[in-house]
């Protein structure tokens, strides 16, 4: 009986997380229904009343209820168990909520969001352009969002700045669009040598984990982007995934626009079900290596700066982004 309580009022505040806005109790009751919930309207006011007693969730006669900064955090920690392959979900669903159309060149697409203190801002600024530069990223352009902006679930804390990143994962959002299912296998550690990639050191597959791989990777300082820029030499975040053999022709042209627009960077497409960097590929697959959309941020936290990073974290306009060689000008507004 407390178990089956314990997973409804996870879920109730799972709906208000994914909503990033504040709802009201009919539009929470239909959500959890739609997601196979036997739950009425009444036993969802009486959990929203208990959950507003313990400070997880807040009520706002304006606007509805909405979940607390204490309500988060106890979605995050508990239930771990259940939550293993719950980023392979989240990939999914925030694929199929971005919009961006390629061929307008309009629409939303998936960003991961970083944290970095005011006080380095000029400084992150001066290493970002570099990394960009090395070609080592996911596509070239970048969002920045003031102190106490809502960044989706999360609000940019008071002395720092806000940096959105491309993330990978909207190439699976645009393949998934033009008809092309896409199975993200893992994040991993890429090697390269001499400019180019030769194999994965280390890999976590998205199925077996509640984290992102590359937040992992990223703050236990396992990637080498210093000698990268110089060298041609270092590790680099990136994923493996996997499209039907057929769709490989289609799916290259579609991410070398992409890259063009300046949102993506797939290093590398493999034959079908041949490996690929040493990697067995599935039948009746083939497979792509794409950027880590985390890696100026790996950068920045090689060389000390205070970073928090929350990965696959938001969805923001196409218009919204910029190229990243303006990032002098652009932060001017942020001081």
């Amino acid at each position: 009986m407390k178990d089956r309580i314990e997973k409804k009022r996870l879920a109730i505040l799972r709906v208000l997380r994914d909503a990033g806005e504040p709802l009201a109790s009919n539009i929470i009751t239909d959500e959890l229904l739609d997601l196979g919930y036997d739950i009425s309207p009444r036993t969802i006011r009486h959990h929203l009343k208990s959950m507003d007693e313990e400070g997880l969730t807040e009520y706002s006669e304006k606007h509805g209820r909405f979940i607390t900064a204490t309500g988060i955090r106890e979605l995050e920690a508990s239930r771990v168990f259940e939550k293993v392959g719950f980023l392979n979900t989240r990939i999914e669903q925030m694929a199929w909520r971005m919009d961006f159309d390629i061929r307008n060149q309009k629409g939303s697409v998936i960003i991961n969001i970083s944290y970095i203190k005011k006080t380095e801002l000029d400084k992150a600024v001066e290493l970002l352009i570099p990394v960009y530069r090395t070609g080592y990223t996911m596509g070239q352009l970048i969002r920045l969002y003031k102190e106490g902006e809502q960044t989706g679930i999360y609000t940019v804390p008071e002395g720092y700045i806000g940096i959105g990143t491309v993330c990978s994962f909207t190439l699976n959002g645009v393949l998934t669009k033009n008809g092309i299912p896409v199975q993200s296998r893992f994040g991993g550690l890429l090697q390269i040598e001499g400019g180019d990639p030769t194999r994965f050191v280390e890999i976590i597959n998205y199925d077996g984990t509640s984290i992102d791989p590359l937040e992992i990777f990223i703050q236990s300082r396992m990637l080498d982007f210093s000698e990268i820029s110089e060298s041609g030499r270092g590790r680099i975040g990136a994923n493996l995934f996997e499209i039907p053999s057929e769709a490989r022709r289609q799916a290259a042209r579609i991410a070398g626009r992409l890259e063009k627009l300046g949102l993506g960077n797939v290093l590398k497409f493999g034959y079908p079900e041949h490996p690929l960097l040493e990697i067995p590929i599935n039948v009746g697959r083939a497979g792509g290596i794409a950027i880590g959309g985390l890696n100026p941020i790996a950068a920045l936290i090689e060389n000390n700066f205070t970073v928090i990073s929350h990965a696959v974290s938001d969805i923001t306009d196409f218009s919204s982004l910029f190229h990243f060689s303006s990032l002098p000008q652009r932060i001017q507004y942020f001081r």
